[in-house]
């Protein structure tokens, strides 16, 4: 998982809110809350909570 976010380079820590699209773009709560209709700006598709991974 990409540990910052691509727009504002603002870390997105293992654990921490962050969201993702399908080809894993990542991005900070801050900056995907300000995409028109939450949508990735690199391809457009469905942003979506960065799932946590098993201990």
């Amino acid at each position: 998982m990409r540990d910052t976010c691509e727009a504002c380079g603002a870390p997105t820590p293992e654990g921490g809110l962050a969201f993702i699209c399908s080809y894993e773009c990542t991005w900070c709560s801050g900056c995907a809350d300000g995409f028109p209709r939450r949508a990735c700006p690199n391809c457009g598709g469905d942003l979506q909570v960065r799932p946590t991974r098993a201990a």
